[in-house]
């Protein structure tokens, strides 16, 4: 056995505070970044240097580091794995404070001045981490270990193991501050979208692009290219990074052409919609003034190119998971595009042509080509001769068995093809295995990739309509094809659009091979071979799923996690696929695949939100009144969407208590005006618009007559009280319904259900009005004198002419088109007035004008709650979604010769048991206590129990018309025991204090203030 060896240590060099950073790692020249740019950053504390152009990956190994994280479970040391958003490992948390943000990919995040990384996953430091004691139980924590382990003593689930867990669970820190940044969102409109920015997907937007067709060209990189960015390869005998600079110019020159870079598509959606999210500011520390930190994009195509490329294939073997140990495309791109090298002495793991490549560009970039090591038995003479004349040793059918080294690779075991082991000294393994198409956004649809065995991978299908792929994601892997397919399927994508494409000659590239045989395991590995690096998934894991029956392909994933990490198991599920279908010996196909979900990349919840955050979520709607309210210094509350006026307090007054007992007084003994706009407010209209709301409305309206109102209930399927309110008959078809402020926009969806999917044969139309009338509550005995100034001459408002429950079309202010109707749910004499919202402030100070000399008060919601109480009127705390319309005292109004909805699921036994809690009213029996909303009611002398409880109280209010606190509550066989007294329990506010049930209307019970 030769043995060679190198220093087992990380290379990083930190800058010395005051010291300019060094790069130990950059190249010399070459790459495309800007070194005239130089930029510093910290990771985990330490100064470094890099310069514009890299990402935190390559700045970090330009630095020498090669340690960057722990893995989830096991705690091992991890290096960068990849060059992309594919990446495992290199996950760290970005910035600080409020915009800490972990869990970022640090092969994407680019690099600016003054960044600040943190490493995850380990504690105390990233070199001494105390978890990684958890490797030396890995026996225990094979796949299953959660549900072997956790299931007993079933005690210690509560009080020990989830808490455990809990802990253990997660890799980042959220920020404890409120994100600082805003999001945006957007909509575009396109004739072809084209999905990726490399060979293919720059080919397919020149094509449409020349066509006339509007292209929109989306890329997650912030620089487009593809592979011609990251390989050194020719394109009509000029560089790739030429072509693709000259291409991008062509695309920039067409008014009808939008690229969008740093923009993932992450989802796709049915009729030609798709998500992407732009990263407009993540390149920055902070975003500029005014601009957004990323922006969600709503594309909508007529057609769309899926040119996403392709992933490239790790090997599984002993120690694969080794800091140094990286894919070769991943070598390639740091060494071509960052100018920097992931080592100076490179192993090469290959089973592709492919792989090859990567010896030519080690050299180049001035480092040393250690050993090819090739699982196949043969290759192709001009690549063996190639890598010998650069001075590296080949090594045809071996195989990379194991890795050495503690915190970084230092060497690498190797078997040859006659079984001699071999230790080779380098500081950097690159593996090629072949590469998986992209087929993740074409499967968002549940479309299934189908296995295509000339490239041993699975490729898209059945494509979502509208969708084409090509390149890389349709199986073409060589750069001449990748050119071919996306010219022509863009072409073909314009044409379909009405345009008269054509496919572009295809230019000159320079010759390749893309023979390959993968390897899905080495057999003989020593150590822990893994499958999943994020979730530390081992080939051991697999084949223990094998054993234990978890072989289908969904319970695989489930059973030991594989793919279920944040990378989606992009380099990781086809793998565990092949280790599966070896140990079943079937084919990959018939062991299949699992089903990708958007987001294809994790997505901020921040950018889906958009604006939608705090008041831009909830907007604060402010009453027509509202300004006037503002003047007399109101107390607001919010009340569902509204900002209401809860009380006016007047000077003098000590607290809320004395003004809202004030305002209720005077609109008994006078005359209030009160502000309810806030009610939901929906116009019906049609030819079945009275049959809709006898279906939708559980009491009879066939009898209603024009120029009328009537209470209304609305039943849930359940059977369930849903809401309740008024339906006003203006005209033969013309109805306005109204709903409580909490459920206005809960009934209007109920009713839109129903007309579009019950009964879409009916012929009307509806539509929430709740805005465009602002409306307003005139209570008391001088209400009707004070609506008399206020409505246009001519309108005869006499109790006979106009008596309860009338309404009507009216004028105002000289033949303004305004509504009345005479309503009450204050037990007074009461009108409700709605004008046009643009003119509410002035009908609100036209009222309050005209009721001056009748001693008028504005009052709020707190006198209005009050006086409903005090009437008994059922509100939100009692229709709550659990109780019926005879546990509110209602039963005796609901239909019995028609059909509506409820009317069957409300009969159910358990709906009319007598025993159920029915609503009445409660009167402390010592007037002098104070009653409490939420009490519950239990018998005298009997012991606070669930068995014992009979009820809760849901509203209470003190009453200044009775000059003590009233109740209304919810108890058992409520109407049969008025007179009957029981104890309000209350053991939160150390409440218990006796009250007598009585009749809930407590106020003009016999209804003869309201009619007169």
């Amino acid at each position: 056995m030769t043995t060679i060896s190198l220093r087992d240590t990380d290379s990083a060099t930190a800058a010395t505070p005051g010291s300019a950073p060094v790069q130990p790692f950059r190249t010399a020249a070459g790459g495309l970044i800007d070194r005239r740019r130089p930029l510093e950053f910290t990771f985990d504390g330490a100064r470094y240097g890099g310069v514009q152009g890299d990402t935190l990956a390559s700045a970090l190994l330009a630095n020498g580091v090669r340690l960057v994280g722990r893995s989830f479970k096991y705690h091992r040391p991890r290096g960068i794995l990849t060059a992309g958003s594919e990446e495992p490992n290199a996950l760290v948390e970005l910035r600080s404070g409020a915009r800490r943000e972990p869990n970022t990919r640090a092969t994407t995040a680019e690099l600016y001045e003054g960044l600040e990384a943190l490493s995850q996953n380990r504690w105390p430091s990233l070199r001494y981490d105390a978890l990684a004691v958890n490797a030396l139980a890995a026996p225990i924590f094979a796949a299953g270990f959660y549900y072997k382990t956790f299931m007993w003593p079933a005690a210690f689930w509560e009080k020990l193991y989830e808490p455990l867990i809990r802990r253990a669970a997660g890799l980042g820190r959220a920020a404890h501050a409120p994100d600082p940044d805003t999001y945006d969102k957007a909509f575009a409109f396109c004739d072809v979208l084209v999905i990726g920015g490399g060979p293919a997907g720059l080919s397919a937007a020149l094509a449409a692009g020349r066509a006339g067709a509007r292209v929109i060209l989306v890329d997650e990189d912030h620089r487009i290219g593809g592979r011609l960015v990251a390989d050194r390869r020719e394109v009509a005998g000029r560089s790739g990074a030429d072509w693709v600079a000259d291409s991008l110019a062509e695309l920039d020159s067409m008014p009808d052409v939008r690229i969008l870079g740093r923009t993932t598509l992450f989802g796709v959606y049915d009729h030609g919609a798709y998500g992407a999210v732009e990263r407009v500011s993540d390149h920055l520390a902070s975003p500029p003034a005014h601009a957004p930190r990323q922006r969600m994009w709503r594309i909508t195509a007529r057609r769309a190119v899926l040119a996403a490329g392709a992933i490239e294939r790790p090997h599984v073997f002993g120690g694969n998971d080794r800091p140094g140990v990286m894919l070769a495309g991943a070598v390639r791109t740091y060494l071509n595009r960052y100018g920097v090298l992931p080592g100076r002495r490179v192993a090469l793991f290959t089973s592709s042509d492919d792989g090859w490549r990567t010896v030519s560009d080690v050299v180049a970039a001035g480092a040393e080509v250690a050993a090819v090591i090739d699982t196949r038995a043969s290759v192709a003479p001009g690549l063996r001769h190639g890598a010998e004349a650069a001075g590296a040793r080949v090594i045809l059918g071996g195989a990379v068995i194991g890795t050495k080294g503690h915190l970084a690779l230092n060497a690498i075991e190797v078997v040859t093809a006659d079984g001699r082991g071999e230790t080779i000294a380098c500081d950097c393994l690159a593996m090629a295995n072949g590469w998986n198409p992209i087929v993740h956004l074409d499967s968002h649809l549940s479309r299934r990739p189908v296995w295509d065995a000339a490239i041993h991978a699975f490729v898209p299908d059945a494509l979502p309509s509208g969708m084409a792929a090509a390149g890389a994601a349709s199986g073409a892997f060589t750069l001449a094809s990748c050119l071919e397919t996306g010219g022509r399927a863009g072409a073909e994508a314009a044409t379909a659009c009405g345009f008269a494409g054509t496919s572009p000659e295809v230019p000159r590239t320079d010759p390749e091979s893309v023979g390959h045989a993968p390897l899905w395991r080495v057999p003989g590995s020593k150590g822990k071979a893994f499958v999943d690096f994020q979730n530390d998934v081992a080939a051991s894991d697999v084949e223990l799923a094998h054993r234990e029956g978890f072989r289908a392909v969904e319970l695989l994933k489930r059973y030991t996690t594989l793919g279920m990490a944040t990378d989606q198991g992009k380099t990781s599920n086809l793998a565990g696929l092949g280790i599966m279908a070896e140990l079943t010996g079937q084919p990959i196909p018939s062991v299949g695949t699992t089903m990708f979900r958007p987001p294809f990349t994790p997505v901020a919840i921040g950018a889906f939100a958009g604006h939608h955050r705090g008041k831009d979520f909830r907007a604060t709607r402010h009453v027509p009144s509202h300004a006037w309210c503002e003047e007399q210094g109101a107390v607001f509350v919010e009340t569902g969407l509204w900002l209401r006026p809860a009380y006016f307090p007047r000077a003098g007054e000590s607290d809320w208590l004395e003004t809202v007992n004030r305002e209720v007084n005077t609109v008994r003994a006078h005359v209030g005006v009160c502000d309810v706009t806030t009610l939901g407010k929906i116009d019906i209209q049609g030819r079945d618009a009275l049959a809709f709301i006898e279906r939708v409305c559980a009491n009879p309206f066939g009898t209603l007559p024009v120029g009328k109102a009537r209470y209304a209930v609305l039943l849930r399927e359940d059977g369930f009280v849903l809401d309740d309110g008024t339906v006003a008959r203006l005209g033969e078809s013309h109805f306005v319904m109204t709903a409580s402020t909490a459920n206005a926009a809960r009934v209007m969806q109920h009713l839109e259900f129903c007309r579009q999917w019950l009964w879409p044969e009916l012929d009307l139309q509806m539509i929430s009005v709740s805005e465009q009338w602002a409306q307003y509550a005139v209570a008391g005995p001088r209400a009707r004198d004070t609506l008399r100034a206020v409505i246009d001459p001519g309108f005869d408002l006499s109790n006979e002419a106009f008596p309860f429950l009338a309404c009507a079309d009216v004028t105002v202010g000289g033949g303004i088109p305004a509504r009345l109707l005479r309503i009450s749910f204050s037990g007074e004499l009461a009108y409700e007035l709605a004008v046009p919202a643009a003119h509410g402030d002035a009908a609100w100070r036209a009222i309050l004008q005209a009721g001056a000399g009748h001693g008028i008060t504005a009052y709020g919601s707190e006198a209005l709650s009050v006086m409903r109480i005090e009437k008994g009127h059922a509100a939100g705390a009692e229709i709550n979604g659990q109780t019926t319309a005879r546990d509110l005292g209602l039963g005796g109004m609901l239909a019995r010769k028609k059909d509506y909805i409820g009317r069957l699921m409300k009969e159910r036994p358990a709906l009319t048991d007598p025993d159920r809690p029915i609503l009445v009213g409660f009167r402390p029996v010592d007037p002098g206590q104070r009653l409490r909303a939420g009490a519950h009611f239990l018998a005298i002398g009997a012991a606070p129990s669930l068995e014992a409880d009979e009820g809760s109280m849901t509203s209470v209010a003190f009453s200044p018309s009775l000059g003590h606190w009233i109740g209304l509550g919810l108890i058992r066989r409520g109407p049969e025991r008025h007179g009957q007294r029981v104890r309000a329990y209350d053991p939160v506010r150390n409440g218990d204090i006796e009250v007598e049930i009585c009749s809930p209307v407590f106020v003009d019970p016999n209804e003869e203030k309201l009619r007169v």
